[in-house]
């Protein structure tokens, strides 16, 4: 609806205006009572939901950073982005880590607490790591191989990489949960 005001001839209209303006207000009242009503509880939700997790530029969920997670797990190696794996997968590592991989890895109580209840909450549900992989080993999932079919094994055995387990070898923001093909750099 478009109203269109015209002040009478010879004055400025102002008062007419502020009718104009009073009645506007009025018609405009209950349609914005409904929608504070109805879309502001709708995108609270959706700043709440976003707060709470990331997804890269291909819509992989990405957690929001953990300093408990980056300092734990990433001073031994690369603090894997949850996504990766499945919950399943990550409560398993938790329950092993004084046998994590042949290293032990244990840490008190209220940490391992506050990383598995991240780590759950965070894991990966959608279609390619639904299912834990062989030895809960990102590297042996399915859709790693798939992804990274083309790289010869003697790539993975030179120097700089080592292993298929060090991403940030390659994918310089896996830091940062970044896996983007455009970004890897494949070390000589």
């Amino acid at each position: 609806m478009m109203l269109i005001h015209t002040p009478p001839a010879g004055g400025t209209g102002r008062r007419t205006a502020a009718r104009l303006a009073a009645r506007l207000a009025t018609r405009l009242a209950a349609p914005l009572a409904t929608l504070r009503a109805t879309l502001l509880p709708t995108l609270l939700a959706a700043f709440s939901l976003a707060g709470t997790a990331h997804a890269d530029e291909r819509g992989t969920p990405r957690a929001p950073p953990l300093p408990l997670h980056t300092q734990e797990c990433g001073a031994c190696h690369l603090a894997y982005p949850p996504g990766l794996l499945p919950a399943a997968s990550w409560q398993r590592l938790m329950d092993t880590l004084p046998r994590h991989y042949g290293t032990d890895a244990s840490v008190d109580a209220a940490t391992r607490q506050q990383l598995s209840t991240w780590l759950a909450a965070n894991a990966g549900t959608y279609k390619r790591v639904r299912e834990a992989p062989p030895d809960d080993r990102i590297s042996r999932s399915a859709w790693f191989i798939r992804k990274h079919d083309e790289v010869p094994t003697a790539t993975w055995q030179r120097p700089a990489i080592k292993s298929a387990a060090n991403c940030q070898a390659c994918h310089p923001q896996a830091d940062r949960g970044a896996f983007n093909e455009h970004d890897i750099r494949i070390p000589r």
